[in-house]
């Protein structure tokens, strides 16, 4: 077997799993992680949204892109850790990648462009078709 993927729905899926892990070789990686992955639909809406932000909002004299507004999001909902850099004056970033979101955290990140959005007058896509219908 080189890779399994299990939802445990049941003690019985509890088991399944204690019988693989008894079973597999030494060495083996394990990964349990909490609920399914984000939908192609959050992944679609969430680009859509920064977009929107991007275009509507300015930051501190300038407009950023849908990407950097992808990382502040992403950074306040993480409460991010940021390092110096190698160079004077620069600071990196830490764990902003977003394609490893699962659902849940994903809905959380989608709620904060909203809120954010609502505080900034940004009138979203979806709010548009909304008011043309």
């Amino acid at each position: 077997m080189t890779t399994a993927t299990v939802t445990i729905r049941t003690d019985a899926d509890r088991k399944l799993i204690q019988r693989w892990a008894a079973n597999v070789k030494l060495g083996t990686i394990v990964e349990f992680a909490e609920g399914p992955k984000r939908t192609s639909e959050q992944n679609d809406r969430l680009w859509a949204m920064l977009g929107d932000v991007s275009r509507q909002v300015e930051w501190y004299g300038q407009h950023l892109s849908d990407a950097d507004w992808k990382d502040v999001f992403t950074a306040s909902i993480r409460k991010l850790r940021v390092v110096p850099g190698i160079d004077a004056g620069t600071f990196i970033p830490l764990g902003l990648r977003t394609s490893k979101m699962r659902k849940a955290e994903m809905s959380d990140l989608l709620m904060l462009i909203e809120s954010f959005g609502a505080e900034h007058g940004v009138v979203f896509g979806d709010q548009q078709e909304e008011r043309a219908a």
